[in-house]
């Protein structure tokens, strides 16, 4: 068995998961000021830290930015719970498995095109945690800088509860539903959703079914939140209304639980004698976040030309300059094509960032699917100044195309896109089901020059 992972669940489990993660109910709006409570009551009135706590709960802030940080820009929570979180014994190190963090200094960063099949099946009984596998990323965990793209591969749910101190999880599932069960209530992300868990608040994943993958991104830097719209206006891209975050749900479990927390990259265990998701109440706004990416309101041209795939930010996580983010997650979500005497798929490209890529169904419209190309699970990294673009049998089609609207919803992919270049951890770099020969997609583009005489 896997480190710390527990048997297979059975089919009865995953079902009973199943119907609590469907009848969820859950809150409204990214970045708001919200608040819940499982029991009434529980929430203090006009103050956050009364002498006595309503119910006999613990009041407890989770800071997640400094406190003397900008109100825009200030991410805190107050939680009302059985127990306080001081309430534990010491950790103690325990194995990091294929988790690694920065900074990455075992290889020397690649300029080269890369691009890995999914990663195969797991060992029997891996849980979420365990079936962390790290790709690479930059910065310094330490330092609070930088980003981590990791893949996942599981095939039993979480009985142990996990957190990470270093940075912010943005989880992309691409194979198989997850019930999150957080401090804060419960979460449910199915292929097509992502998850956001902030920054040192503990959850626990439960498969509902019997295997799940997929792509996580550590930010360690500035919280994710909404780009900022420009032009644009007032609306577009991905609306604040359609994120979901949890209603209060609380454990009270007496018993041995192992608690993992991640700092300074690695991973600390501790035996406790309750539950630590026993939040019964809450207020603030550092809290998880699930989103539908089908509801993303893609923004593109009606006249001609290829739009920036900026245009497809979905969260930024800004640096100290404007613009150029500690990283983007972008999404390629269906969409109407009408450009006019335009090479419609993403043109050919040099790019200051760097960009990691995942598909999580169908097709992407600039890269040949099937055994050996890009699919579902997959990812190519294409490191700054990598040039990249439309593989030679995508442009031969596109370049004859004839130009109707078209509709692009036979696939979902996504980006990563990070102001640093990523480098590979070595089990990465060495992988079994990294491909050989990623180059050759762009062989064959022939010359076409014909001087005017």
């Amino acid at each position: 068995m896997s480190d710390g992972a527990t048997a297979r669940g059975s089919a009865t489990e995953r079902e009973e998961a199943r119907k609590t993660a469907e009848g969820l109910e859950h809150l409204s709006g990214f970045g708001n000021e919200h608040s819940s409570e499982a029991v009434p009551r529980a929430l203090p009135v006009g103050r956050n830290s009364p002498q006595r706590a309503p119910l006999g709960l613990y009041a407890e802030q989770l800071s997640g930015s400094a406190f003397t940080e900008p109100r825009a820009e200030n991410r805190r929570s107050w939680l009302y719970r059985i127990r306080p979180s001081a309430a534990h014994p010491s950790f103690t190190r325990t194995g990091n498995g294929a988790l690694r963090s920065a900074p990455f200094t075992q290889t020397v960063p690649d300029p080269n095109r890369l691009r890995w099949n999914p990663l195969p099946d797991p060992d029997e009984g891996t849980d979420f945690l365990a079936g962390l596998w790290t790709l690479g990323g930059n910065g310094d965990v330490a330092q609070r800088s930088g980003m981590a793209v990791h893949l996942y591969h599981a095939n039993a749910s979480m009985r142990r509860v996990f957190s990470d101190a270093d940075g912010e999880l943005l989880i992309v599932p691409e194979r198989g539903g997850l019930l999150l069960r957080t401090e804060f209530g419960m979460l449910h992300v199915e292929p097509g959703h992502v998850a956001l868990i902030p920054r040192g608040v503990r959850f626990r994943v439960e498969l509902l079914d019997e295997t799940a993958r997929g792509y996580v991104c550590e930010n360690y830097g500035a919280a994710f939140r909404l780009p900022d719209l420009g032009p644009i206006g007032a609306n577009g891209l991905a609306n604040a209304r359609d994120f979901r975050a949890p209603v209060a749900a609380y454990e009270d479990v007496e018993g041995p639980v192992e608690v993992v927390n991640k700092f300074c990259g690695n991973l600390w265990a501790a035996t406790y004698d309750h539950s630590p998701l026993d939040v019964v109440a809450w207020h603030g706004n550092h809290v998880p976040y699930a989103y539908d990416l089908r509801r993303f309101n893609v923004m593109g041209t009606i006249s001609y030309d290829h739009p920036d795939p900026s245009i497809f930010t979905v969260l930024t996580s800004p640096s100290d300059t404007p613009g150029l983010a500690g990283v983007d997650f972008v999404v390629f979500a269906p969409r109407w094509l009408v450009g006019e005497d335009t090479f419609r798929p993403p043109y050919f490209h040099r790019n200051v960032m760097s960009e990691y890529m995942g598909l999580i169904e169908g097709a992407y419209d600039a890269k040949t699917a099937g055994k050996g190309g890009f699919v579902p699970g997959g990812g190519s990294l294409h490191n700054m100044m990598s040039a990249h673009g439309p593989d030679r049998e995508t442009f031969d089609r596109a370049s004859a195309a004839e130009l109707r609207p078209q509709k692009i919803d036979d696939g979902l992919a996504f980006m990563f896109e990070t102001r640093w270049p990523v480098s590979l951890t070595p089990q990465a770099a060495r992988a079994e089901h990294l491909q050989q020969g990623y180059d050759d997609v762009w062989r064959g583009l022939e010359r076409h020059f014909r001087p005017l005489h």
